[in-house]
């Protein structure tokens, strides 16, 4: 089967997934594993059926090191830029509730994993990716990759209001951005995110690296909008959200460095043998 197609089926099951969960009218928790729940089987039965390769190739073996990585250089860019906006008078923050933030954290933590960080790297950065650059160079598989990654939640609004109306639920009508959001603005924002996670996949060769990324960044992001419990935060001006794009753009700086390093690292080693 050619790489592109199999590109679109893994982008039509992150969408089904997403969708079907969307539609079911769950609480988050039981969405967020209904969507894990369907995306992942399907990925590894496309990639072990019909692609005919291990699940190995798509880089998912548990990296500790790898995990933690991508968590540090993300939360460290993310605590630069949403200091710079507090300390320009952008963000103003109320008191620190520590035991309410970590419970929010952790609950945050599992539905994000379920729902979004493990089968949108596992279908993007790990099986469309995979068949995307057995087709193309990296930087034509990186483009196409995060097309269809912007292109998947508003394939999935599609699923969503079917799923809807066969149960009889009202649902807001399919959309390319979620409701409420400016679509270019979320469209940019999400081009930028999934070309960040690409590089923190390519640069450790890790899926898990990404994986910790996307959980950061989810987190982070929902701390600076206030919907958090326990980190009360007031927008006082809407150039505070520039630190969201600012704090990606500082993740792909630090992973670009760390790559380069390796690499030369790899080739002096090479050179002393």
């Amino acid at each position: 089967m050619h790489p592109y197609i199999r590109a679109l089926l893994g982008t039509a099951v992150f969408a089904i997934a997403l969708g079907v969960a969307g539609g079911s009218g769950a609480n988050k928790l039981v969405a967020a594993l209904l969507c894990g729940g369907i995306a992942v089987p399907l990925i590894i039965l496309l990639c072990r059926r019909v692609d005919r390769r291990p699940l190995s190739d798509l880089e998912f073996r548990w990296s500790a090191r790898d995990f933690s990585l991508g968590f540090l250089v993300t939360a460290s860019s993310a605590m630069v830029t949403i200091g710079g906006a507090t300390a320009l008078g952008w963000l103003r923050w109320g008191p620190l509730d520590l035991p309410a933030l970590l419970g929010f954290l952790g609950t945050n933590a599992v539905i994000a994993f379920a729902l979004e960080a493990l089968p949108e790297e596992l279908v993007f950065r790990g099986y469309v990716f995979q068949n995307l650059r057995e087709r193309h160079k990296q930087g034509w598989a990186t483009a196409f990759t995060t097309a269809l990654f912007m292109a998947a939640p508003g394939l999935s609004t599609v699923v969503t209001a079917g799923v809807s109306a066969l149960l009889g639920k009202e649902t807001p009508p399919p959309s390319i951005a979620p409701v409420g959001e400016e679509p270019i603005s979320y469209l940019l924002l999400l081009a930028l995110f999934g070309y960040t996670l690409l590089v923190a996949r390519t640069t450790t060769g890790s899926l898990w690296t990404s994986i910790a990324l996307h959980l950061t960044f989810l987190s982070a992001n929902r701390i600076v909008l206030g919907r958090a419990a326990g980190a009360p935060v007031e927008i006082v001006a809407p150039e505070a959200l520039l630190a969201v794009p600012a704090y990606l753009l500082i993740t792909v700086a630090t992973f670009k460095v760390i790559a380069r390093y390796r690499s030369s690292t790899t080739s002096a080693a090479s050179l002393r043998k």
